[in-house]
């Protein structure tokens, strides 16, 4: 991870004319998010095909209709979902960038209806907690998430607790929404835009299953030098890195017969699968480790008398160790094979994501460099980031579109107690103009 810091001294650059600024763009962020929100677009790991879900697909037309209208041009929506769109260069010397934002929201077990709402967060009343839900008391406790004490005096958008709020990715499409139709009004009118070349726009549905629908990305219509996505992290955070990611399905076949007589006969794949996750390491494991560390972690069982599924996810930041992980998953699997020759074990792993790191070259490290310097820019203290995750860049970077990733503003993804802060929406929304100047070399 890199050791950066904002260059003091720095002289921001002038307001870039047809965007809204202070108030008026946090409450036009604001706006985008709650009528995206509204639109239940939660993805359903347990479907196939794409969309997984119909809402993604329905927020997705009501995307290509705004940009169209907004006059963008190749406005495309595939099969799949997928919206592509693109705003006109107006230097055509610049090179072209692109931004990549996901439909779909996580299923946590919540409710898949997210009633977003603004609250003016003061930090004093109800001892510092943030009520989602007067009518219910339902709150974010100051206690559980002292992180809050930093936002006092601030409008922040949260749900109303029964829900996650959404920003993971409804925060990103907003803003990249608003960057599209602010960018289209301003060239639109006679010398009011700024120089930039093709900005390239993408909306790709289940990002939160598996990457799924970036992999069905015509990336043609995606013709951009590099990109960026926007896809969770509080102000200031940079994600340099992800992790490699592998989804592994181990299938055990047992065999059934009447307990009865099941001595010498009865094969239980239940306790064949248990055997495998005994001989893996308990201390390398999501709720044992941080930072850096890889872990491999069963988090999805179902079995009966004939069959047992184990989904198994592996996550490494460095290659080898994710390599080793995977191969020794292998190994316990054929040692535990050979001990139960009677039962069938099937493993099988697919590589999901790549760490975005290992596609950033000295021909492309520009597009990382822009965004500090964006940030600096802007007076935005940098938090590099080695993602305990991935984004729809890790996969984009391993096509070889090196794609980063920028902060939206929010906390808590994933769970109810999500929040973003308005001025750090807005501020995200900044961060990205500039890095449009940038490509153009403002």
């Amino acid at each position: 991870m890199s050791d950066r810091s904002s260059t003091s001294g720095a002289t921001a650059p002038a307001p870039v004319r047809g965007a809204p600024e202070g108030t008026d763009l946090e409450n036009a962020l604001a706006e985008r998010f709650l009528r995206y929100s509204a639109v239940p677009s939660q993805s359903d790991a347990a479907r196939s095909g794409l969309p997984t879900s119909e809402g993604q697909r329905e927020l997705a037309r009501l995307l290509a209709d705004e940009l169209t209208a907004a006059g963008a041009a190749d406005v495309h929506l595939s099969e799949t979902s997928v919206l592509t769109a693109r705003i006109p260069a107006t230097d055509p010397a610049a090179p072209a960038i692109g931004f990549c934002t996901h439909l779909d929201t996580v299923d946590s077990g919540l409710s898949p209806v997210v009633r977003a709402r603004v609250v003016d967060y003061d930090g004093v009343s109800h001892g510092g907690d943030l009520v989602q839900d007067a009518a219910t008391g339902t709150a974010i406790c100051l206690a559980d998430h002292p992180e809050l004490a930093r936002y006092a005096g601030q409008r922040i958008l949260v749900s109303d607790g029964t829900s996650v709020l959404g920003a993971d990715d409804k925060a990103g499409v907003s803003t990249v929404m608003q960057l599209a139709c602010d960018l289209l009004a301003a060239d639109s009118r006679t010398g009011a835009g700024e120089p930039h070349g093709d900005v390239v726009l993408s909306f790709v549905p289940d990002e939160e299953i598996g990457l799924r629908g970036v992999r069905t990305m015509e990336l043609d219509r995606f013709d951009v030098a590099w990109a960026y996505t926007l896809d969770s992290c509080e102000l200031g955070e940079v994600v340099e890195e992800t992790f490699n990611a592998a989804t592994c399905t181990l299938t055990v076949t047992g065999v059934a017969t009447h307990p009865m007589r099941g001595k010498g006969v009865l094969v239980n794949p239940i306790l064949i699968a248990a055997e495998v996750i005994d001989r893996l390491d308990p201390s390398e494991t999501p709720e044992w480790t941080e930072g850096r560390e890889g872990y491999v972690w069963v988090h999805d069982v179902v079995g009966d008398q004939s069959t047992c599924t184990l989904t198994i996810s592996v996550r490494d930041h460095d290659r080898a160790g994710y390599e080793e992980k995977k191969a020794r998953l292998q190994r316990i699997v054929e040692e535990v094979a050979a001990a139960h020759p009677r039962a069938g074990l099937e493993l099988v792993i697919d590589d999901v994501y790549a760490n975005l790191a290992d596609a950033r070259t000295s021909a492309n490290e520009h597009a990382l460099a822009h965004v500090y310097t964006a940030l600096d820019r802007l007076g935005i203290a940098p938090i590099p980031l080695a993602m305990r995750g991935g984004t729809d860049g890790s996969w984009l970077s391993t096509q070889g579109i090196f794609t980063p990733n920028v902060f939206t503003g929010a906390h808590n993804f994933h769970s109810a107690a999500e929040l973003l802060p308005l001025p750090s929406f807005a501020a995200s929304y900044r961060v990205c103009r500039e890095l449009v100047r940038l490509a153009a070399g403002g």
